[in-house]
C-alpha cells in the first residue's frame, strides 16, 4: 500500500511515517511543500493520503478539500481543532476521517484502515446509487419507447414491451439500446412523446 504523508512540518510528518512503519507499512512519501499538491499527489498515485493541518485557515482546507475530490483515494486528515462548519465540509468533500486533536503515532495505523474502509464502503454505496439511476434512466426510455410503439401501432403495453425484447435479441443489443434508438428515431421524425 503506498502512502503520502502531507504536511508542512517535517518533525510532524516524521511522527506519522514512524507510526505507519512500526505497522509494517514501508511505501511512503512525504510531501512538505503544498505547492501544486494535487499534480504531485496524482503523479505519486499514493492508495491512502494521511494530511495534517494542525490549525488549517479556511483556504488550506478548501485546498485540501479539493485533494479529496479530485484523487478518489480514502483521505485522513488530522487537525488541531474545527468547528461544525469545516467537519461538514470535510465529510462533503469525501474525507474519510477527519480526526481532531487526535495525532499520536500510536493512532495512526487503525486511522488509516478506517479511512480507507470508510472510503471503501462509500465507493460502494456511491456505485450503487450510480447504477440504479441508470437504471432508472433506462427504464424510462423503455417506457417512452413502449408508448411510442403503443401510439404508432395501437398496440397494448405487453405487446409494446415483447416487440422491442424481440427486436434486440435479433439485433443482439439491450432492449435499453433498442429503446434508446427508438425514443432518438421517433423525437428525429418529429414525434410528440
Amino acid at each position: 500500500m503506498r502512502i503520502a504523508i502531507v504536511d508542512e512540518s517535517s518533525a510532524r510528518a516524521a511522527v506519522i511515517e514512524e507510526g505507519l512503519r512500526d505497522a509494517g507499512l514501508n511505501d511512503i512519501a512525504t510531501l512538505t511543500d503544498r505547492k501544486g499538491l494535487v499534480a504531485r499527489l496524482a503523479a505519486l498515485e499514493p492508495d491512502v493520503v494521511l494530511m495534517n493541518l494542525e490549525n488549517p485557515s479556511r483556504d488550506t482546507l478548501e485546498e485540501s478539500f479539493l485533494v479529496s475530490r479530485s484523487l478518489g483515494k480514502p483521505i485522513a486528515m488530522f487537525v488541531d481543532q474545527s468547528d461544525e462548519q469545516s467537519t461538514f465540509a470535510a465529510v462533503d468533500a469525501g474525507v474519510s476521517a477527519y480526526i481532531v486533536d487526535g495525532f499520536k503515532k500510536e493512532r495512526i495505523k487503525p486511522i488509516l484502515d478506517l479511512a480507507v474502509r470508510r472510503f471503501q464502503a462509500f465507493s460502494k454505496l456511491q456505485e450503487e446509487l450510480t447504477e440504479a439511476k441508470n437504471q432508472l434512466a433506462e427504464r424510462r426510455t423503455i417506457d417512452r419507447a413502449k408508448a411510442i410503439l403503443m401510439k404508432r401501432r395501437s398496440i397494448d403495453e405487453p405487446a409494446a414491451y415483447a416487440l422491442l425484447r424481440s427486436h434486440a435479441m435479433q439485433s443482439n443489443r439491450r432492449i435499453a439500446e433498442v429503446a434508446e434508438a427508438l425514443v432518438t428515431a421517433d423525437s428525429l421524425m418529429g414525434g410528440d412523446l
